[in-house]
Formats: structure tokens, C-alpha cells, sequence
């Protein structure tokens, strides 16, 4: 779980791929862009009830070496993600063009070290 300044980058960052249309929202669509090897990060939503919907997303980042990270509200993820309704999962999808490149990386690092 990600403390509060790295929640708020977070949900920064969610906010602005969604302007750049590098942006999944929902657990299944976050399987869909792990499945196929495009997406960079992945945003948890840390109060879903069951649990069990998203264990399964977890153990599919740590399969395909992608960072993931957990935010603490799934309607602060909602409306990061530009919705009316709570978000459990989203993803940012990859986009080498984009001006998001250098966030998204310096995103990534910080997660990967809070797993370790």
C-alpha cells in the first residue's frame, strides 16, 4: 500500500493518462492490457470488497514483471479516472511517443522499490 504523497502522484498520474488516452479502467480491462504485455503500471484499489476480486490481478502483474500498487479509496480512483462510480483497477498502457514516458518511469522506480 502506497503511503499518501505517493497516493496523490498516483492519482496525478491517472488523472493525466487518462488525457492522454494511455489509460485502462476496471479489473478487466486491466487483465486485458497485462495479457497483452502493454501495460506499464497498474493501480489497485485498496478497500474493494471481496478481496478476492483483485488478488488475481496481483499475482498476473508479479507473472508478467509489472509493477502494481495499491491506492487507498476506490472512488478516489474513480474520479481520477474521470467516472462517476468507484474503480477497483486500472492500468497505464505503454506509448513510447507520449510526453507521460519520464512520469510513468519515475512512477515505476518508486514502486518497485516500495515492493522490495
Amino acid at each position: 500500500m502506497s503511503d499518501q504523497a505517493l497516493s496523490h502522484e498516483v492519482l496525478d498520474l491517472v488523472h493525466q493518462a487518462r488525457h492522454y488516452r494511455q489509460l485502462k479502467k476496471g479489473a478487466n480491462e486491466t487483465m486485458k492490457t497485462l495479457n497483452r504485455g502493454i501495460a506499464e503500471v497498474v493501480i489497485l484499489a485498496a478497500d474493494t470488497s471481496p478481496l478476492a476480486l483483485l488478488v488475481h490481478l496481483s499475482l498476473l502483474c508479479e507473472d508478467k514483471n509489472v509493477p502494481y500498487v495499491e491506492v487507498s479509496s476506490k472512488i478516489a480512483l474513480g474520479r481520477a479516472c474521470g467516472v462517476a462510480c468507484a474503480v477497483t483497477a486500472c492500468s497505464i498502457t505503454t506509448n513510447e511517443a507520449s510526453d507521460l514516458m519520464s512520469q510513468i518511469r519515475t512512477l515505476k522506480d518508486k514502486v518497485e522499490r516500495l515492493q522490495i
